[in-house]
């Protein structure tokens, strides 16, 4: 049984020239912008970026119709609120004229009857 070899120099710069002769041949076997495969595979990302904008764009326009909904809601509830506090004053100045004439005629009947 042999014994484990140190590399030595000559060997770690031939393992490194291996390396990258196969990385070289790794990346020229790889196809070209013009091949078939690579075309396809870019059409299809570009038509997922261009369902993916389209989506975005819909969804910012669902968005916005809420926003309208809801601000349209909040302004109604507004001028329901309001409407139901000017009602609220003139029922308040309602009652207070019609305590107002029931004392003026208790008054009215106070003074006739000591005459």
């Amino acid at each position: 049984m042999s014994g484990f070899r140190e590399p030595g120099f000559a060997d770690r710069q031939k393992a490194a020239q291996d390396a990258r002769k196969n990385l070289l041949n790794k990346f020229k076997s790889q196809p070209g912008q013009d091949d078939p495969a690579v075309a396809a595979r870019r059409a299809e990302r570009e038509a997922l970026a261009a369902k993916r904008i389209e989506v975005k764009a819909a969804r910012e326009a669902e968005k916005a119709e809420q926003k309208r909904v809801a601000e349209e809601a909040a302004a109604t509830e507004a001028a329901r609120i309001a409407r139901e506090a000017e009602e609220a004053v003139a029922r308040q100045a309602e009652l207070e004229a019609e305590q107002k004439a029931r004392r003026d005629a208790r008054y009215a009947a106070r003074k006739a009857k000591r005459k």
